[in-house]
């Protein structure tokens, strides 16, 4: 029994001694320089596709129902004349009229007031909403 623990303490010591030398055989490398700061990659760009080019639109048509001449009744031509004109026309022909006149509310931009010839076209009012201009205008025009 003495054999073999002496072959097991031998194969341990030449184990050690193969290892031991190698890690003095090992040299050391020179001092390592500090790494170099990478900046960081970059999304590569995106590969845009070519646009298409759309077809030109002619331009847009107007809906022929406003651009039918409509003559104003006598209240209303005495706002904006007596030519027959278009419902677009005459709201703008309003408009100026109320601007040139300062008719606009100061302190509520929505409301218009009436002078003497506004309020024949506003049905008697003394003021009307800039919304209900339409359906005061139609109730002055005649096809």
């Amino acid at each position: 029994m003495a054999k073999k623990t002496t072959k097991k303490a031998a194969k341990k010591a030449s184990k050690k001694a193969a290892k031991s030398p190698a890690k003095k055989t090992v040299k050391k490398s020179a001092p390592k320089k500090a790494a170099k700061k990478v900046a960081p990659k970059k999304a590569a760009p995106k590969k845009v596709a070519p646009k298409k080019v759309a077809p030109k639109k002619s331009a847009r048509k107007p809906n022929a129902a406003f651009m039918v001449a409509l003559a104003p009744s006598d209240a209303l031509a005495a706002v904006i004349g007596n030519k027959p004109a278009a419902r677009t026309e005459i709201i703008k022909k309003i408009w100026d009229y109320i601007k040139a006149n300062g008719l606009q509310d100061s302190v509520n931009k929505r409301m218009i007031n009436a002078d003497a010839k506004l309020k024949v076209v506003f049905d008697g009012k003394d003021q009307i909403s800039m919304f209900e201009l339409a359906k005061v205008v139609n109730n002055h025009v005649k096809k």
